[in-house]
């Protein structure tokens, strides 16, 4: 490519839209829109996000600040865009409400394609989508007009969240801020970054440095161990920041995808296997240790359940996470549970002081009860 080729090479408009989860920040997307090959269909788009055009006729801004992602479908794509109704049955263009499909100049061949939905033959107003695997049944259909720069991790958390009828985010998923980047900025300025340095993605998927089909088991397990001791620093830093602890949680959680993803066969990788196993008892391990440590009482127990379930667990361990998974039980006022796992785990570590400290304090509080319950039963009957 010589000067000219660059020089006469159009310049695309680059986007950003800031995602929200329950009101808990999840990241910045930053698309990048084929004004060059769309020209009608990339404006709409880039003026609905910086919101330049004022009040559209339907009375609503024509701004996608503060609408939501109504419809995700895992292994499928995520949806928004209707600023008006907010249900999926609204939304408005910025050349009245419907305008005409431009061209169908790119399938929707790859996963992070940004599309727009409709509800037929020339009927796109704001509402789009953007594609988590191939979706070749839309072509010819829906117009793709932009593709993901930055961010997949923000659309794959989107993608993967709970979600409640007619494909609804359970926990409301909002654009709370967007706007376009300056032709000449550097795109790494605008990224948002959780400052821990982690060069990997969020789903192993995506990850790069891997392959769909990876057949050699050392790699994926080399990143979760990183992205461990990466969950393991922050946590040492985070002293008593809650926010900072919650992302050496995610941290972890994180690492056990990759674990769970890539577990070899443990007959062609007997040794790399019995890695994998040791690996994913310690993330478990850990993800309870943080989820007590922050209140999320559910999934402390659950990740002390699951340790429990990985083959061949070494007695240590075992008694760790049975300690994790009775105080998770006392939190949940079920100290029955509590006082057999912590029983349980003084016979792997017999006179261990932690363990008989709270399995005293679980049985006096069964007993307290009980008194309780006698004292109101021999008033009920005086």
């Amino acid at each position: 490519m010589d000067i000219k080729d660059l020089l006469d090479k159009p310049v695309r408009p680059r986007v950003f839209l800031d995602i929200s989860i329950g009101n808990k920040p999840i990241g910045r997307a930053i698309f990048e829109l084929f004004s060059d090959e769309v020209p009608k269909t990339a404006e709409n788009f880039r003026a609905l996000c910086t919101g330049e055009k004022g009040i559209g006729k339907l009375g609503k801004p024509l701004h996608y600040k503060n609408s939501q992602f109504h419809r995700v479908i895992k292994n499928f794509m995520i949806q928004g865009g209707d600023f008006t109704v907010g249900n999926g049955t609204g939304g408005e263009s910025i050349y009245g409400e419907k305008f005409n499909d431009e061209k169908f100049v790119r399938n929707h061949s790859e996963p992070f394609l940004l599309s727009m939905a409709n509800a037929g033959p020339n009927t796109n107003g704001s509402q789009f989508f953007v594609t988590t695997v191939p979706t070749p049944h839309l072509d010819g259909k829906h117009v793709v007009f932009g593709r993901l720069l930055a961010g997949k991790s923000v659309i794959r958390t989107v993608e993967h969240t709970a979600k409640g009828p007619n494909d609804k985010p359970e926990a409301d998923v909002v654009i709370t801020d967007c706007g376009e980047i300056p032709p000449s900025a550097n795109l790494s300025n605008y990224l948002v970054t959780d400052g821990t340095n982690d060069p990997y993605e969020d789903f192993p998927g995506d990850e790069a440095a891997l392959q769909k089909d990876q057949a050699d088991p050392q790699p994926p397990l080399r990143i979760a161990r990183e992205i461990k001791e990466i969950g393991t620093a922050t946590l040492k830093a985070a002293g008593g920041d809650t926010a900072k602890t919650e992302l050496a949680l995610e941290k972890y959680q994180k690492a056990l995808r990759y674990v769970n993803e890539y577990m070899p066969d443990p007959l062609e990788h007997a040794d790399a296997y019995a890695e994998y196993l040791k690996l994913k008892v310690a993330l478990h391990l850990n993800v309870a240790l943080v989820a007590l440590r922050i209140g999320h009482v559910a999934q402390a127990y659950k990740a002390a359940n699951f340790a429990l379930e990985v083959p061949g667990i070494a007695p240590q361990e075992r008694a760790k996470a049975l300690y994790r998974r009775g105080l998770a039980s006392v939190r949940s006022k079920n100290e029955a549970d509590a006082v057999k796992d912590f029983e349980e785990a003084l016979k792997i570590v017999p006179g261990d002081a932690a363990i008989k400290q709270e399995l005293a304090k679980a049985k006096q509080i069964i007993v307290k009860r009980k008194d309780g319950e006698k004292a109101a039963y021999s008033k009920f009957f005086s």
